[in-house]
């Protein structure tokens, strides 16, 4: 019994070094190979035709304001009034009657002073993956801005150029520490699922028929 519980912790020892070093390697390579493509002054951004609005929710569980949303909304304005963007298009999960990012934030887009008839709608942006592939496979966009927090244009750049799409970032403003703490710990394991998808040739939920952004 004490050799099999000791070849077992063994073992647990061994899968934990290789989960802790599978995430230090996939953050440190996404992140030296996206900073080229991302950008912080509204100015020193290339213009887009399309900026691509990656979603969250409007409220917390506790009924407070989300910051990761409202500066995600803020930084989305300041590129339209810039002339940066010409079209949003908001990618979010309404998965569920009760949940809808891409409506909660187009209501607060034109709120912060854009046009309506500028801002695109999908409702099957599940996840970062979803998003860019169907930016390209459902609304035509061969290169666009995508339009989040700095650790989530890391993430969503490095998958659009994986899927040969040539995709800069406009940083949103961050949160504290502690505030995002939880968020920059799912988003360590999520960088190394990016590469779980890319080995498994992942595809997105839902693909479905094109949609002309004009």
């Amino acid at each position: 019994m004490k050799k099999r519980l000791k070849a077992i912790a063994i073992l647990l020892v061994v899968f934990a070094v290789m989960s802790i070093a599978a995430i230090i390697i996939a953050d440190k390579y996404i992140t030296s190979h996206t900073a080229d493509f991302l950008y912080e002054d509204v100015e020193a951004i290339p213009a887009r035709r399309v900026g691509v609005l990656l979603g969250t929710t409007a409220k917390l569980k506790s009924g407070r304001d989300n910051v990761y949303f409202t500066k995600r909304i803020a930084a989305t304005a300041a590129l339209y009034k810039a002339g940066k963007i010409q079209y949003v298009l908001v990618s979010g999960d309404n998965r569920k009657e009760s949940y809808n990012e891409p409506e909660d934030m187009r209501a607060a887009l034109i709120a912060a002073g854009v046009d309506s008839t500028k801002i695109h709608m999908d409702f099957a942006g599940f996840r970062t993956f979803d998003s860019m592939v169907r930016a390209k496979e459902i609304f035509g966009q061969d290169s666009f801005t995508v339009i989040s927090q700095r650790f989530h244009n890391q993430r969503a750049v490095f998958v659009a150029r994986n899927y040969g799409l040539p995709a800069i970032a406009y940083n949103a403003g961050d949160v504290n520490a502690y505030y995002g703490f939880k968020t920059m710990i799912r988003e360590k394991f999520a960088r190394v699922k990016v590469f779980v998808d890319m080995a498994m040739d992942t595809k997105p939920h839902f693909l479905g028929e094109r949609v002309e952004i004009k």
